[in-house]
């Protein structure tokens, strides 16, 4: 019997004979190892045997498996890996599918080393880069069985701990032997992305867990989960290309959505964090721009849901420091401003639903508050990323979006009304504000173009207070370039301006262009800030700022000139204003005192310098509530009446003229008074009305009629004529003052029928005027016989089709 088995066993197969002699008696021996290099010469020798041999393996595995001789299931994998890495041939595919069949056998077996161990087989397998392609192999299950491995909950925390990070590195040997072969499933279709991005992110929220017991023994063998998931989660991402970000970013914002992360914020900043730093960088707008999308959907979430997607959009901002967002770099701020305006809008109806007044949620105002806040930053973040132009272009898109009055559309809903468009301006304005913040251009007059100076400047004149300070702090940002801006904080008399460290340069020409066409409107609106009554200290110290800033960074001697004429227009307001609140005096007095030491200090003409100074020791002695040291603090002891102030205590105009004129300034300019003009800024930047065109129109249509041979006379220039319009000029003022006094009233108390009824009226009327034009210069066209009408009769244009035309033109 013996021998009849002996023969037996010698009638079988070599590969069979070979396979069989790997295995030693006792398991425990291990891989017998002068058998397994015979086994691997053998398929080296002939490869068009490595199919079978891979099949009777997986034969011999599965029969181990079943009887539960896990010794034998090792050495049977060993063997596998072994001829893996030796086996590199053509027919090494067949090979690997009966590898596969066994790694998925040890994966489906519920012993937790059984299915380690097949997941360091395949992690081996997936570290082998193939010579020829695969058409019909499949990871499907791989893909599924890795990521419910991460997922584990087995009760022993050890086991569950080396569960998990098989799963990992399988997942991560998946992702290398898919991702580069385009024969291979797509790893980034949804199906697949919706398993593995999930079960990453699960065990990088585990890190919380580990921090508070940590393992000393683990952290000294190997990486802890938590860094072994990140390291995988990076490689996946670094392998997106353009088309695959998508697939990749979406299902972390799902599990952030279905987890309630975003609140926390730590996690979701972390994880996108991890994400804009791994992917390519010429990719990084299409993640803000999937971050965008995503806060559009959840405009109707919690505020700490939609601020949570606002910080991590903040942050990532901050990464992408290349200075591209994209193409579409407006659309971002439109998104956030979008998202500020709801929030405004929700925070004053207590809905969600802009229709009704009652939400099936409770709006809370101080998280509305702090997403506000968040957007706000946000958009900073997204300005700082952004070049010179690109800001500026921003700059004009959001001054766009503030409601202006009289220039642009109030933003807020129905049920917001004046309260919600105010508050949009403020929101709008700190916006802007965080935009200019570090704003620097060496040609002004091409970065603040009078589309953006004139709606800011039209703030200035608001009666809210809030929104002036502001702008006054965005033209601040506007006009600091060498960070001078904190050295004017404090509002005080310096005797030496040295100790502030100035940094000036020389005035360029292009700031002498943007001073030449923007000073008297800038110079106006600061005069007409400073009679507001509602001023506080804040306002003056932002003037003071404001005005040293334009004598240190855009002054010239012309310049110098109107700061010290405003500074004493500003004095003549303070002594003639007597409705102003005997605050608002004493502070306007103090501030051109402040401003006049400086400006005398940085203009270094003795004489000027000591009647400055000789002013300011004849106020410390009679009136120190006329200076800023008495003025600006917590508790300021004024009078309750100011009464006449005069003689030495007062700047002289004419001193001021006689001292400078002898160092080369313009002495009759300074010997003028300020006054600020309204209709100035108005005659220069004017187009002419409707009328005026078509009164033009019709006196060149009569001057080329050959009927008309009379022309009108010119009107005569003389010096009664221009006396005359001086004189009109000045009332001009006031008549435009009470003219936008009463548009403001109509349209704050009149219904709205006769509102409408009023734009209705002139709507047609400048349509009957354009009509008028159209009629004047459209005229029939000529007749083809180049006949002229004589002037009697009406000359009448020819059809086409009646028109005679010579032989020769005929074809």
């Amino acid at each position: 019997m013996y021998g009849v088995c002996g023969c037996c066993g010698a009638l079988r197969p070599r590969y069979k004979r070979l396979v069989d002699n790997i295995f030693p008696e006792d398991p425990e021996d291990g891989l017998v190892k002068a058998n397994m290099e015979k086994l691997t010469f053998y398929a080296l020798s002939a490869p068009e045997k490595l199919d079978r041999i891979g099949a009777y393996l997986s034969e011999r595995l599965s029969r181990d498996v079943a009887r539960h001789r896990y010794g034998y299931v090792c050495i049977a994998m060993e063997a596998l890996d072994q001829l893996l890495m030796a086996c590199h041939c053509q027919s090494i595919n067949l090979f690997v599918e009966s590898f596969l069949t066994m790694v998925r056998k040890l994966l489906e077996a519920d012993k937790p080393n059984l299915q380690i161990l097949g997941t360091n087989s395949f992690v081996k397998f997936a570290n082998i880069e193939e010579d020829t392609p695969s058409y019909h192999r499949s990871y499907d299950f791989f893909v599924s069985r890795f990521s419910e491995m991460c997922h584990s909950s087995y009760e022993d925390p050890d086991i569950r701990t080396k569960i998990r990070m098989a799963g990992i590195r399988g997942l991560q040997g998946v992702v290398r032997k898919t991702v580069n072969d385009e024969l291979q499933a797509n790893i980034w279709d949804p199906q697949h992305m919706d398993k593995i991005v999930p079960s990453l992110l699960f065990n990088l929220q585990q890190e919380e867990i580990t921090e508070r017991s940590p393992s000393p023994e683990t952290e000294k063998e190997k990486e802890s989960p938590v860094e072994l998931t990140e390291r995988c989660f990076r490689e996946l991402l670094g392998r997106a290309a353009y088309g695959n970000i998508k697939n990749a970013v979406k299902p972390v914002l799902m599990h952030l959505d279905n987890h309630s992360l975003w609140e926390g914020k730590t996690f979701a900043v972390r994880c996108f964090k991890i994400i804009m730093y791994s992917i390519q960088s010429q990719h990084s707008h299409l993640v803000i721009q999937q971050l965008l999308g995503h806060l559009d959907a959840n405009s109707k979430n919690s505020a700490t849901v939609r601020a949570g997607i606002v910080e991590v959009i903040s942050e990532a901002a901050v990464i992408e420091a290349s200075g591209s967002i994209g193409p579409t770099v407006l659309e971002v701020f439109n998104t956030l401003l979008k998202q500020l305006r709801l929030s405004v809008d929700y925070e004053l109806t207590g809905s969600y639903e802009s229709c009704t007044s009652t939400g099936s949620k409770v709006i809370k105002v101080h998280e509305e508050r702090q997403l506000q806040e968040a957007v706000i930053k946000t958009i900073g973040s997204f300005a700082n990323t952004l070049p010179t132009y690109q800001r500026s272009e921003v700059m004009l898109f959001i001054m766009g979006k503030i409601p202006v009055p009289g220039m642009y559309p109030a933003l807020g809903s129905a049920n917001t009304g004046f309260e919600g468009s105010r508050m949009i301006q403020i929101m709008l304005l700190k916006s802007l504000l965080q935009v200019t913040a570090g704003f620097q251009t060496t040609n002004m007059l091409t970065a603040l173009p009078s589309s953006f100076l004139d709606p800011l400047l039209s703030f200035t004149l608001m009666e809210d207070a809030e929104i002036r300070l502001l702008v006054l702090d965005i033209l601040i940002s506007l006009i600091d370039r060498h960070d001078n801006q904190l050295k004017f904080s404090s509002l005080r008399v310096l005797t030496d301006i040295s100790v502030l460290k100035l940094k000036m340069d020389k005035c360029s020409r292009q700031d002498n262009l943007f001073m030449k066409k923007h000073s008297q409107r800038l110079y106006r609106h600061i005069f007409l800030a400073s009679k507001e009554e509602n001023s506080s200290q804040g306002h003056f110290q932002s003037l003071y700022t404001l005005l040293g800033l334009i004598c240190v960074e855009l002054a010239n001697e012309e310049v110098v000139v109107d700061l010290i004429r405003l500074a004493l227009a500003l004095q003549d307001l303070a002594l003639t204003e007597e409705s102003l609140p005997v605050y608002n005096r004493c502070a306007i007095h103090a501030l051109s005192a402040a401003y006049l030491n400086l400006i005398s200090q940085l203009t270094t003409v003795p004489t000027f310098c000591q009647h400055v100074h000789e002013v300011i020791e004849a106020r410390q002695k009679e009136l120190p509530f006329l200076l800023p040291e008495d003025v600006f603090v917590e508790t300021p002891k004024l009078p309750e009446k100011l009464e006449m102030v005069e003689g030495e205590v007062l700047f002289s105009q004419a001193k001021i003229a006689e001292t400078l004129g002898g160092s080369g300034y313009n002495s009759e300019r300074l010997a003028t008074p300020y006054i600020p003009q309204l209709t100035d800024e108005d005659r220069l930047s004017k187009r002419k009305s409707i009328g005026d065109t078509i009164s033009l129109q019709l006196e060149v249509e009569s001057r080329l009629s050959p009927e008309k041979e009379q022309k009108s006379p010119a009107e005569q220039i003389t010096f009664e004529t221009l006396k005359q319009a001086i004189a009109d000029s000045v009332s001009l003022e006031e008549q435009e003052r009470e003219r936008r006094r009463q548009v403001v009233e109509r349209f704050q108390t009149a219904p709205f029928e006769e509102i409408a009824a009023h734009c209705g009226a002139r709507a047609s009327l400048l349509q009957s005027k354009l009509n008028q034009i159209f009629e004047i210069t459209i005229r029939p066209p000529p007749s083809p016989s180049g006949s002229v009408g004589n002037g009697h009769g009406q000359s009448r244009s020819v059809p086409v089709y009646e028109m005679k035309f010579p032989d020769l033109c005929v074809y």
